[in-house]
C-alpha cells in the first residue's frame, strides 16, 4: 500500500476501509446518512484495490465525494478573504483542480482492504449552524482506531462536510490554508497554485489524471 498524506492533513498514515458500522441513531434523517453513504462507495473503491485502473477507481468515488463534500465551501474557506475578488474564470479553474486533488487523495490512499471497520456515531456536537459527526476507523483487533470528525453544514444541496478533523481537533482546511497561503504569496499568485494542485494529482494517480 502506499503512504501518502490524506488530503493533506493526516501524515503519512493510511486508512484502509472497512465494512461500516452506523448505531441506532445513525439511520435517521441529518448527516449521518451522507457520511454513512460515503464510506459505502469508499469501501468499493477499497474492494477493487490497487490492482484496478486508478481512473477506474476515481470514477467510482467521485459521485459519493459530490455528494458528501461542501467543495466550494473548502476550497473558498481554504484560499481565503482573497479568494471573492478572484475573477471567475481563475476561480473556476481552481475549484475544478482542486476537486480533482480532493478525490484522487482519497483514492490514492484507500487503496487496500484488510479488515479495518469503519464506526459511525449516530451522535453529533453543535458548533454554531454546523454539526460535528463523529466517525472511528477501527482495525481488526478490535482495539485503538484513530478518529475521524466530520464537520457539517446543511445547506440548499441538503448536509454536506465542509471540514474533516483529525483527533476530533486537527482541521484539514486550517493546515490547507496554511499550505495555500504559502503557495500564492501576497501577489495571490493562482497560477502557481493551480500547477501545485496538478503536479499533486499526478503524483497521487501516478499520471493516471495527468
Amino acid at each position: 500500500m502506499r503512504r501518502r498524506p490524506l488530503l493533506g492533513l493526516l501524515g503519512a498514515v493510511v486508512f484502509v476501509p472497512p465494512p461500516f458500522v452506523t448505531t441506532a441513531r445513525a439511520q435517521g434523517a441529518g448527516p449521518v446518512p451522507v457520511i454513512t453513504g460515503f464510506y459505502q462507495s469508499l469501501e468499493k473503491v477499497m474492494r477493487a484495490g490497487a490492482t484496478s485502473p486508478f481512473k477506474a477507481r476515481y470514477d467510482m468515488l467521485a459521485p459519493a465525494v459530490d455528494q458528501a463534500f461542501d467543495l466550494a465551501t473548502i476550497m473558498a474557506v481554504s484560499v481565503g478573504a482573497r479568494w471573492a475578488s478572484l475573477d471567475a474564470g481563475v476561480r473556476a479553474g481552481l475549484s475544478d483542480m482542486f476537486r480533482v486533488y480532493f478525490i484522487a487523495s482519497y483514492v490514492a490512499n484507500f487503496d487496500h482492504f484488510d479488515g479495518e471497520r469503519f464506526e459511525v456515531s449516530g451522535e453529533t456536537r453543535t458548533i454554531g449552524t454546523d454539526q460535528v459527526l463523529q466517525t472511528r476507523i477501527v482495525p481488526k483487533t478490535g482495539t485503538g482506531g484513530i478518529r475521524l470528525d466530520y464537520l457539517m453544514r446543511q445547506g440548499e444541496q441538503g448536509w454536506r462536510a465542509v471540514d474533516v478533523l483529525a483527533d476530533g481537533t486537527i482541521s484539514r482546511v486550517a493546515v490547507q490554508r496554511s499550505d495555500f497561503r504559502a503557495i500564492l504569496g501576497r501577489d495571490t499568485n493562482t497560477a502557481a497554485l493551480l500547477d501545485s494542485l496538478r503536479r499533486k494529482v499526478a503524483d497521487l494517480s501516478g499520471g493516471a489524471l495527468s
